[in-house]
């Protein structure tokens, strides 16, 4: 009952929004879509934030992907999104001891020579307090709220149904395919939930930027970190949002800056990881000028193959070649049933043409959302790494103009993949790359004889055979089955039907209600199972997905 009750809140709050465009067409039925006025879209989409905000955690984290997703959110409630706040009433102190106690198996006393009873932050997930281990190091402390884990996850069972409805029931999940969405946002939601998690985050960080001086990342303390604590270093720094510009000027900050967006390109194209929740508060300015990366419990992992994409398609965009961007997005992505190639070439490149021309300071990150909405306009389904990339880049220039508004971040970005190029370039003319390449190439002249003559041997004696695999089992076979069964079950049906009306007419046997029992009977049968075919067919049958080819076919 409590989660019926909770699914249905959940539709009320969403059936408000239909009208606005919020997921783009999770509205059943046919209702033409309220007209909403300029003026009233800010307040619209505020009040949107305002009540997911109070729906709880879940809605608050997925507030914040959406606004990484302009092909799911109308453009102009993006800003709204971004400002989506994750800040709420501290535990007591008296269940944040017992949850310590209950995760150390010790009085938190024994660990802790000192705990800060009110916390330097508090959300929806977790708070973190300032502690002193009995050696004297100053630690974070950041500990789970009380039963918050259940509620998020009854949250996402009912967020996954909706969303599989939605797929199912209309042509918007048919083609943005939610359900796979929200089972992303599940699995990211919950690692998040799992502590030990963030700390290897961490770990994988530090390693990764170790090469950066200027850039600090907290190391976790793993005698203490569980599935609902994670103790790590403390860090002293201000929010790079918050800095005066009293202190740029006291303090260089363009070489801990750039260090920090090439810090960043490196952890997409050469590591593969991004930030899944991207925002400039995640990023602190040390007293002594370097710059200290924090809350990395939600990271994405990009595969290899797919990483090389991405920074051919970057690399392309910020050199102004549009036609590049469009061939690497549709490599990337699911061309659907109405994809149209020649409008898709052409608003990309102009998107691509525009910002390659703007004459003021342009957003990449900005760009690359804006590639993403009109390929979705144009049939396209891009992976929602794009969007977070665009995302990541997009938060990355505020932090820049934080910091120091006088770098040009396309520039640096520009010069930065030129270097990843030529590492690339020099990785694969290496003397090991080479040598592997040089055995395939051995192994296939070496084969390729044999497997000529033998393939001409078989066609010289007419014995040739293509043999087709999983037909039997296929569910092209299901459905003929599917389709014999039922017009057998006609055919039936129909002859029972026929029979009994023949038999009417005679005056043979028992009667019932004035006609023959055998005839009533056969009527009744041939009714049931028409009702019970219809029903069926009603029930199971679907529609087909669209056509739909990956980047890939």
């Amino acid at each position: 009952m409590q989660r019926l009750s909770r699914t249905s809140q959940i539709i009320a709050m969403l059936a408000r929004y239909r009208g606005a465009g919020i997921l783009t067409g999770l509205d059943l039925g046919d209702t033409q879509e309220e007209e909403v006025a300029d003026g009233e879209t800010d307040a619209l989409a505020e009040r949107f934030v305002s009540d997911l905000e109070a729906m709880g955690p879940a809605f608050v984290k997925l507030g914040q992907a959406l606004s990484t997703r302009p092909d799911l959110v109308p453009a102009a409630w993006i800003a709204a999104l971004e400002r989506t706040q994750d800040n709420a009433t501290p535990a007591p102190v008296g269940d944040i001891e017992a949850l310590l106690e209950s995760e150390l198996g010790v009085r938190a006393s024994k660990v802790f020579a000192l705990i800060d009873p009110e916390p330097m932050a508090a959300a929806s997930l977790a708070q973190v307090h300032r502690a002193v281990l009995h050696d004297g190091r100053v630690v974070a402390l950041k500990i789970q709220r009380p039963d918050v884990a259940g509620a998020v996850r009854g949250d996402l069972d009912v967020l996954a149904r909706l969303a599989g409805t939605a797929d199912a029931l209309t042509d918007a999940g048919r083609r943005l395919r939610l359900a796979d969405w929200i089972a992303e946002f599940r699995k990211a939601m919950l690692q998040e939930l799992d502590y030990r998690i963030e700390a290897e985050n961490l770990d994988r960080f530090g390693r990764h930027l170790a090469g950066y001086d200027r850039l600090r990342v907290p190391a976790p303390l793993w005698d203490y970190v569980t599935p609902r604590l994670l103790v790590m270093d403390w860090i002293d720094g201000i929010n790079v949002t918050r800095i005066s510009g009293l202190r740029r000027t006291e303090q260089d900050t363009a070489p801990a800056t750039v260090e920090l967006l090439r810090a960043y390109l490196d952890q997409v194209f050469v590591h593969g990881d991004i930030h899944a929740d991207p925002h400039p508060g995640n990023v602190l300015l040390c007293p002594d000028g370097r710059i200290a990366l924090i809350d990395l419990g939600m990271v994405a992992t990009i595969p290899p193959r797919q990483r090389e994409r991405l920074l051919k398609l970057v690399f392309a965009a910020v050199d102004g070649r549009g036609e590049d961007v469009a061939r690497e997005l549709v490599a990337l992505g699911t061309r659907l049933e109405d994809f149209d190639e020649s409008a898709y070439v052409r608003e990309i490149s102009q998107v691509v043409a525009r910002y390659a021309s703007a004459t003021r300071r342009a957003s990449e990150g900005r760009m690359v959302l804006d590639l993403v909405r009109r390929a979705t306009e144009c049939g396209l389904r891009t992976p929602p790494e794009i969007s977070l990339l665009g995302k990541t880049l997009l938060n990355l220039e505020r932090v820049v103009d934080a910091l120091s508004p006088e770098i040009d971040v396309r520039r640096e970005i520009e010069a930065h993949l030129q270097s990843l190029m030529r590492d690339r370039l020099r990785k694969a003319l290496s003397p090991a790359n080479l040598a592997t390449e040089a055995m395939e190439l051995q192994e296939l002249v070496r084969e390729a004889p044999r497997k000529l003559s033998d393939t001409l041997s078989l066609l010289a004696a007419n014995r040739m055979q293509v043999r087709l695999d999983g037909l039997d089992d296929s569910r092209l076979m299901e459905n003929l089955q599917k389709i014999a069964n039922r017009i057998a079950s006609a055919v039936v049906i129909a002859a029972l039907l026929l029979s009994s009306t023949q038999m009417m007419r005679l005056e043979v046997g028992p009667t019932l209600f004035g006609y023959p029992a055998l005839a009533m009977l056969m009527f009744l049968v041939a009714a049931v199972l028409g009702i019970v075919l219809v029903v069926g067919a009603m029930r199971h049958d679907r529609r087909a997905r669209p056509v739909e080819r990956t980047g890939a076919e």
